[in-house]
């Protein structure tokens, strides 16, 4: 790695979450964000060097070109995918586009920016406007509904990243250096800038999540604040208190803390008349557990703003305009919306789930698996008018459950094994009761198994009903009820529980008759229905 003298710099530590600080009605918070967003284009922004920041770890300065490393002569030139993507969130966000936007040099020298300035979009940004609508409803803010304004998206240049190390010296002394990675350097970053318009954290927190939701199901950006997709500068100002700019917040938990804790420390200059009050616009730095002083904060005139000399404006048609819009998917409110209505009558909580991007980006997306629960859907209502709600179920704890634990992809098991048609029949067999449900989880989990184990190639067409057969899962029909309650009262006896047994007969303990339920079903090894064993049991235990 390259080297560079050390500037002094606070390092984050990873906050823990608190909550939130009630406000004084006197003292009005007022907050607005800076979000940098890293573009997951192929290539860098002025580069062909592959777009890959996070290859830091194991090999630095991997993906780098003479232009990323500011070598004399080398030229930038314009990544157009970047501006693809900018227009995306643009539309999306209802911000009006320039169709002439300019690039900009921004001056100021430190380690991890070996041009002297770096290329960004100041006085012709990409667009101008547009708003973010959060609500009560789907974000759980108190307002009915709350629009966050945005002033401007501008598209930039990422810098190198900073690696600071302790290094011993001579008289037993420690030094500070810095190791420049600039992997990092020239990636495409998209800075959004909002109005100060939050005025408590559930806003800010609510902002975050539904913009990381988006630039996801935008696919522009993995939208992951921990590892560095998005970073955020948050502007915090009490009553007419200078405003002062956070910086160094690696999660949501610390931009929540870093907003209170500075709330409070203004508000406590606010209530101190021995304080001077016309202190000027600062930038400060969270280590944790509170804010501390980085520098007072620059004006545009000291970042000495020029027009880019060799790089021309960025010149769009409006019918590109009109062509990327239609690319467009609904929102997540609009999906949300539609799946807690007919025919699907979803809860709030699964509708999300659906909908809402998670941490198991790897193994499917959201597009992926709202598609995949639709199709099962509508082929499982098809055939049948049983309750569809064990579709959403089955998908949601035991589909998606084995998938975690077995680390298959969605999109390969369904377009390799299990296409939403055939889960569907499976579901279809528990209804008309030829397998049980339990002995159907455990099929499932065995075929995955099975998948896993031949590498997640292609399979022949699954046959349940050979299947069933093959393995005696298929449920027990004609029940000998005097042979089913004699096997229950062994289950009694054997488990020789009598406390257990009166907390169930008195009520104190009801949930537990669900344990003799599951000795049942080991007993019987699946083809007794749960609900026949527990009718049984409260015969046999005198509970109506």
């Amino acid at each position: 790695m390259l080297r560079a003298k050390r500037h002094l710099a606070l390092v984050p530590l990873k906050g823990k979450w608190y909550s939130t600080v009630v406000q004084s009605p006197e003292y009005k918070l007022t907050c607005g964000l800076e979000i940098h967003t890293q573009l997951n284009t192929i290539n860098k922004l002025f580069s062909a060097s592959t777009n890959n920041p996070f290859q830091s770890i194991s090999h630095p300065n991997l993906n780098t070109s003479y232009f990323d490393i500011a070598l004399p002569g080398t030229q930038p030139i314009l990544n157009h995918e970047a501006v693809l993507f900018a227009l995306k969130l643009a539309l999306s966000l209802k911000s009006d586009v320039n169709l002439n936007s300019q690039f900009d040099r921004k001056h100021y020298f430190y380690g991890d920016q070996p041009q002297g300035y770096q290329i960004t979009q100041h006085y012709h940004p990409f667009s101008k406007g547009g708003y973010l609508t959060l609500s009560k409803e789907f974000d759980s803010i108190k307002e009915i509904e709350k629009k966050i304004n945005i002033i401007q998206l501008q598209i930039e240049q990422d810098t190198a990243r900073s690696l600071h190390t302790h290094q011993s010296a001579e008289n037993n002394k420690s030094e500070e250096d810095t190791l420049l990675d600039f992997n990092r350097s020239n990636v495409p970053l998209i800075e959004l800038v909002t109005e100060p318009d939050f005025h408590d954290t559930l806003q800010v927190k609510a902002f975050i999540k539904k913009y990381q939701n988006l630039v996801r199901q935008l696919k522009i950006s993995t939208g992951d604040l921990e590892a560095g997709s998005i970073r955020i500068d948050v502007n915090v100002s009490v009553n007419e208190h200078p405003r002062v700019e956070l910086k160094n917040l690696p999660n949501t938990s610390s931009i929540i803390n870093a907003i209170d804790y500075e709330y409070k420390r203004q508000v406590n200059i606010l209530k101190d008349d021995s304080i001077d009050k016309n202190g000027s616009v600062e930038t400060r730095a969270w280590d944790g557990t509170k804010t501390t002083i980085l520098r007072s904060k620059e004006s545009a005139t000291d970042y000495r703003y020029m027009a880019d000399p060799e790089l021309p404006p960025i010149t769009l048609d409006r019918d590109v305009l009109i062509e990327v819009e239609k690319t467009l998917s609904k929102s997540a409110d609009e999906y949300i919306q539609d799946l807690m209505s007919e025919p699907y009558n979803l809860s709030m909580k699964d509708a999300k789930i659906l909908t809402i991007q998670n941490e198991f980006n790897d193994l499917y997306n959201n597009e992926e698996l709202r598609k995949y629960y639709i199709d099962t859907f509508e082929s499982y209502t098809k055939d049948t008018t049983a309750s569809p709600k064990i579709v959403v179920s089955w998908i949601l704890h035991e589909l998606l459950g084995n998938l975690k634990k077995l680390e298959i992809p969605l999109k390969l098991l369904s377009e390799n094994l299990l296409p939403a048609n055939k889960l569907a029949t499976l579901l279809q067999l528990t209804h008309t009761k030829v397998i049980s449900n339990a002995n159907a989880k455990q099929l499932l989990f065995h075929i995955l198994d099975e998948f896993k184990a031949s590498k997640c190639g292609k399979s022949d067409e699954i046959d349940f009903l050979k299947l069933i057969k093959k393995y005696d899962l298929q449920t027990t029909k004609d029940i000998n009820y005097t042979s089913l309650e004699e096997g229950c009262r062994e289950i009694l006896v054997e488990l020789n529980k009598p406390k257990m047994i009166e907390d169930i007969k008195s009520g104190k303990k009801k949930n537990s008759i669900k344990y003799l339920v599951g000795l049942g079903m080991r007993k019987y090894q699946g083809k007794i229905e749960a609900h026949e064993l527990e009718r049984t049991f409260k015969k046999i235990l005198e509970i109506k």
